[in-house]
This record gives structure tokens, sequence and C-alpha cells, in this order.
């Protein structure tokens, strides 16, 4: 990551008036604390108003540089709603995501509407999504925008276990169910998988290229004439 969007993330991670510590902003940006404590003394030299100090935290007073956003009701609802959701249902980085997102909307609000978030009673819970199932939809998502071929596991629905090479390609949410969009080596076809029926997955340590006929355009133009439901 370029320095000067290492410093944007920063400036990002601290809206909202909340305490962070240079630990957590170091493992979020993957670098060390000392080069958090160096970055937050450049920002704050360059008139940055941050506030708090090494071992102890950092945050930034509301308003810095911040426009506020003329969002409608029906806005706020959809975009606090769908956060929540993303923030019960998603993948790890999915939910964390979806936390930020929840803060910076409601940091961003004219002062009228700043509290209209905490006013909206639509709320997701998801007790089945344990660290390992979020941990395995970032997997597939990250190995889907990385184009890195795949080794999988996977039972059928009738628990026929089978070993596939796949191209994964993207995930669908069906409610309480992710499913992965592959190119599947094996059928040469494309095929829809079930994260909890996959047993195991590994890279390959290969990469593949879309190719035509084989990509996610391709699946969504097939589903036009046959949908998968």
């Amino acid at each position: 990551m370029r320095r000067a969007d290492r410093l944007f993330q920063i400036v990002q991670y601290l809206r909202g008036g909340r305490l962070v510590t240079a630990a957590t902003l170091a493992e979020r940006l993957e670098v060390s604390e000392r080069t958090i404590y160096r970055d937050i003394a450049d920002l704050q030299s360059s008139g940055v108003p941050i506030d708090g100090e090494a071992g102890v935290g950092y945050l930034m007073r509301d308003g810095y540089d911040l426009p506020p956003l003329m969002f409608t009701r029906d806005e706020i609802v959809a975009l606090v709603s769908g956060a929540r959701l993303i923030r019960a249902w998603g993948g790890a980085a999915m939910a964390r995501a979806a936390e930020e997102a929840l803060i910076k909307i409601e940091s961003v609000l004219p002062d009228k509407e700043r509290h209209r978030p905490d006013q909206i009673e639509i709320h997701a819970f998801a007790p089945e999504m344990t660290p390992e199932v979020r941990a395995r939809i970032d997997k597939f998502e990250r190995a889907a925008e990385g184009r890195h071929r795949l080794r999988i596991s996977y039972q059928d629905a009738e628990g026929r276990p089978t070993e596939r090479v796949i191209r994964p390609l993207g995930l669908w949410f069906w409610g309480k169910v992710w499913t992965l969009v592959a190119w599947c080596e094996l059928r040469e076809d494309f095929r829809m998988f079930r994260l909890d029926r996959i047993d195991a997955l590994a890279d390959t340590g290969e990469l593949f290229r879309h190719e035509r006929g084989k990509t996610l355009a391709d699946f969504y133009r097939a589903m036009e004439d046959e949908p998968p439901y």
C-alpha cells in the first residue's frame, strides 16, 4: 500500500470520534505500530485534528473535511439495514467494513439527522456465522477477485463427495446460505457450490484468465434462459 493511501485510510478509520489504538490501526493496515506513530504525527503536523497519544489511542474530532450528506429517510433506512445485514451474514472482512460504514454514515449526516440510524428498528442476527464460516467467505471472495484457481472437496445434496478444481467467479447469498459461482474444470461447465457443503479448500497456486464462455457475465447470460431456481 502506498503511504498516501495508508494516510487516507487512517483518517477514514478515525472518523466518527471513536478512540482507536495504534495496535488496531497497525493490524488493519498491516504495518508496524512505529509506522502508525510516524503517520499520526505527520497527519497532526499537517493540520488534521487528531487527538490522543501513544499507548492510549487516537480519535479525530467530528466534522473534519466532511460536508453533510443529504440522504432521504428511505435512503438512510436502506443504507443502515444493508450494512447491518452484511455485518450479520458477511465474511469477517465484510462485517468489519459494514461496521465502519455504519459509523461513517452517521458521522456525515446533518446534525438533525445524526440520531436517525439509532431509530431504525431493522436488525439481523446470525449466531451460526462462526469465525470459521466468516473466514471461508473471505477466502472465496479474495480468490474470485484475485482469480486464484482452487481445489475443493465437496458433498452434493445426496452427500456424495467429489474433488473439484474450480475457477471461483462470485458469491451469491440466498438468505442463510452462501453459494459460490464457479467454472468447474471437472464438469467443464458452470456450477454453484454451497459453501456449507465444501469440506476443504486449497489454493492450487495457479491463476486463471477469463476466457470467452467461462466468465461470470457468461453465467448470467445463461441464467436468463435457465434461472437457478
